[in-house]
């Protein structure tokens, strides 16, 4: 079969080719569970159809596609999201107990590779944005710092673009952990779309980083579930990658979900061009819309310049993040009032509201999302300057995460659990990332912060469930 054929659509041709299914999966192609799901493309590993982890026909194409549209080395598709190649290229990169140098707004799962890889991580801690209480993007001197400080780091880990959108420049980063021969892994989960029009810019793949994990799922037309991870440069060995990945994602990986990545992939490479052009003028007229706000604000968006923000080295236009601070609404109440006229956002803050766009939006989608948020606006009235919850530093640590995880743990209430040593994680999700880890200290001002957020009505969550009353605590200091 021809290069670049599509997956989806041979998976429809061997369906109706007849072949009889003595082989997984137990539906056999048949409906028996019901006619909503595509069970007749729903194959495993069969003659003609490639192995993921093995790939040499027409899952190598794809991703061979994959680096070739993004300008990496070697792509690889995941089929256990992000997280799964956040945990493979952690992996690849930095050796068993080895310090590594990360973000300390990181998804949780870079945590996990911290407890599962017995990591020490040094934090870094990028600036807070003042007017909107995000997080500005992370200055590269805050890198050199930090790798002046520890010369025994293996690996620099980061997020850009954040949830928000912010971007980091990553090309610098990049060059000052290349100058010590330190490789740079990029969590691009939010950021696979920034490669494909002058409005979407900043990925982290053309910047240099030496291993990027984008979620295609969350910004571009893929199923959930989706990802992709790149390598390029000498510092990882994309072998050593290819490994991991088997280790951490199943042997038995879904062809409907990497049929969608390659459908994607052949969706952006004959038509990506156009695609973001229309997404692009799509944003540029909602922001003329937005201009009309008056009480709500949209971080930039709208009136609301980027050039407000000198914390911020850029931003995804796509990420619409709409603030109440200063207006009669928390974060949750708009939501509620976004739902109530049947617009679901993406994530709650105590401060605002997450809304996501894609390519996918039409402008008429996006009318109707700038006419509500007018509608709100209108109901609004002004109100003094919010109290904003201090930045706090990374409390003290007494054990690993690793270590901490292996100490018999007792459930107290938040209030008598502080001077104890966390047992567990407490988050908020979405985003997913961790407030608080085990191994640090759990201390006054961070438990006055975590009742600050659960009183504004955004759910905590914990990995024993006890959050936001209670938590896991070590039985020993």
């Amino acid at each position: 079969m021809a290069r670049y054929d599509d997956l989806l659509e041979r998976l429809a041709q061997y369906n109706a080719a007849g072949s009889l299914p003595m082989h997984m999966p137990g539906h056999k192609r048949t409906a028996l569970g019901g006619t909503e799901l595509p069970w007749h493309l729903d194959i495993t590993e069969i003659d003609g159809f490639d192995n993921l982890h093995e790939a040499e026909g027409i899952l190598k194409d794809g991703m061979e596609l994959a680096a070739r549209l993004y300008g990496s080395a070697r792509a690889f598709y995941l089929v256990n999201g992000s997280s799964g190649g956040i945990l493979a290229a952690m992996a690849a990169a930095a050796p068993f107990g080895s310090r590594i140098l990360m973000a300390r707004g990181c998804h949780k799962s870079v945590y996990h590779a911290v407890e599962l890889l017995h990591l020490e991580p040094f934090y870094l801690m990028p600036p807070v944005d003042p007017s909107f209480a995000v997080t500005a993007s992370l200055p590269p001197e805050a890198v050199e710092s930090g790798l002046a400080q520890h010369s025994d780091i293996r690996l620099v880990v980061l997020t850009s673009p954040t949830y928000e959108g912010v971007i980091s420049d990553i090309a610098a980063i990049a060059a000052i952990c290349h100058r010590r021969g330190i490789p740079l892994l990029v969590d691009e989960a939010h950021g696979a779309h920034l490669y494909f029009h002058p409005a979407f810019s900043g990925g982290a793949v053309t910047a240099g980083a030496d291993l990027v994990i984008q979620s295609v799922h969350k910004t571009l037309p893929s199923l959930t579930q989706t990802a992709l991870a790149h390598v390029q440069g000498d510092l990882v060995d994309s072998q050593r990658l290819a490994h991991f990945l088997a280790v951490f994602q199943t042997s038995s990986p879904s062809y409907l979900l990497m049929g969608s990545i390659h459908r994607c992939l052949k969706l952006l490479e004959h038509q990506g061009p156009a695609l973001f052009a229309d997404y692009a003028q799509n944003l540029q007229q909602l922001d003329q819309r937005l201009r009309a706000l008056r009480h709500l604000r949209v971080l930039c968006h709208g009136a609301e310049d980027c050039s407000r923000h000198p914390d911020f080295f850029a931003f995804d236009p796509g990420k619409l993040f709409i603030d109440t601070q200063c207006t009669d609404l928390t974060g949750p109440r708009l939501a509620a009032l976004l739902r109530q006229r049947g617009v679901e956002p993406e994530m709650t803050a105590p401060q605002g509201v997450l809304a996501m766009t894609s390519c996918c939006d039409t402008a008429e989608t996006l009318e109707r999302f700038g006419a509500v948020l007018l509608e709100l606006d209108s109901l609004c009235r002004n109100t003094d300057p919010p109290y904003v919850l201090p930045t706090l530093p990374p409390p003290p640590v007494r054990h690993t995460i690793a270590q901490a995880r292996q100490l018999p743990a007792v459930p107290l209430p938040m209030s008598e659990a502080i001077g104890r040593t966390m047992a567990e994680s407490l988050w908020i999700y979405p985003p997913g990332i961790p407030l608080v880890v085990p191994g640090e200290v759990l201390t006054e001002d961070i438990v006055w912060s975590f009742q600050h957020i659960a009183d504004s009505g955004v759910q905590l969550h914990s990995d024993s469930g006890l959050a936001p009353h209670g938590i896991l605590v070590t039985q020993t200091r």
